[in-house]
């Protein structure tokens, strides 16, 4: 290649991230403003004025999986040996790592966001790019941070539930979460285009392991629920306020209001 064509090349991939960055940033303000609707929740309320819409992207989810994502996932965890498996998984958290440190300092944790670099440098060395997650072994706590969770330290509210095509539950500030974390981690970003990106790969295959690991449980919330769709947003808004609760005791927000709900209970169920 001439030296014209490897500026023109070095140019449009420049033009082509920092078109990304601001649909980014402008897709954050826009959705950031809506979540402020759904920020002071009462006890007990669920948020979902786009159940209608939410219900159809959640059969269209409930078909993919049935269809696809299931058979594979329970294939490959059957296929795959444990150790492996785990080497992966271990592999795939790796890459998220350089995400926990950039969202960690955006949300004023600089010793967590530390804890995520020494273990990145660690795993990424001695755990043979990930492999093996020695950093554990040395007894370096994990952390498991994200963009939805540094706009809540930010102070922007929930928002609306909905469903996502192919991703699942989330809300209108985890949404905008999962588009920017894609800038977010220097290890994504670092390509142009998503399909060139091991993380994404990586995520894909974490994905099916855990669908596949937790086969049964899974099941019984997507097709044994008198309401699935019900039962999906009730666990997930019961998990994800949860763990909120470590950075702010007042996050954390029952649905349902009951101490003593048991989370897999169905509660449409006679």
């Amino acid at each position: 290649m001439n030296l014209w064509g490897a500026v023109t090349g070095q140019t449009k991939s420049l033009f082509w991230r920092s078109s990304l960055i601001v649909v980014a940033f402008s897709t954050t303000f826009l959705f950031g403003c809506a979540t402020q609707k759904g920020a002071n929740l009462a006890p007990g309320e669920v948020f979902d004025p786009y159940e209608v819409n939410n219900r159809g992207t959640h059969a269209f989810n409930l078909e993919v999986d049935k269809l696809l994502f299931r058979p594979a996932a329970v294939g490959y965890t059957n296929v795959v040996p444990d150790p492996i498996e785990d080497s992966f998984n271990a592999f795939a958290r790796n890459l998220g790592e350089p995400g926990d440190f950039v969202n960690s300092l955006l949300q004023g944790r600089p010793d967590v966001a530390g804890v995520s670099l020494f273990r990145f440098v660690i795993n990424t060395t001695i755990g043979f790019g990930g492999l093996a997650d020695a950093a554990t072994d040395f007894g370096i706590p994990e952390t498991d941070t994200d963009f939805g969770e540094t706009l809540h330290v930010w102070g922007f509210g929930e928002g609306a539930y909905i469903e996502l095509p192919f991703y699942g539950p989330s809300t209108t500030r985890d949404a905008v979460g999962v588009v920017a974390d894609l800038f977010t981690n220097p290890v994504s970003f670092t390509f142009t285009r998503a399909f060139e990106n091991p993380g994404f790969y990586a995520e894909i295959v974490e994905r099916l392991s855990d669908r596949g690991r937790y086969s049964s449980t899974v099941d019984s919330i997507l097709y044994e629920s008198a309401d699935s769709y019900a039962q999906a947003r009730l666990i997930y808004l019961q998990n994800r306020r949860f763990e909120l609760e470590a950075l702010d005791d007042s996050a954390y927000i029952d649905p349902y209001d009951d101490p003593y709900l048991d989370i897999y209970e169905d509660p449409y169920a006679e």
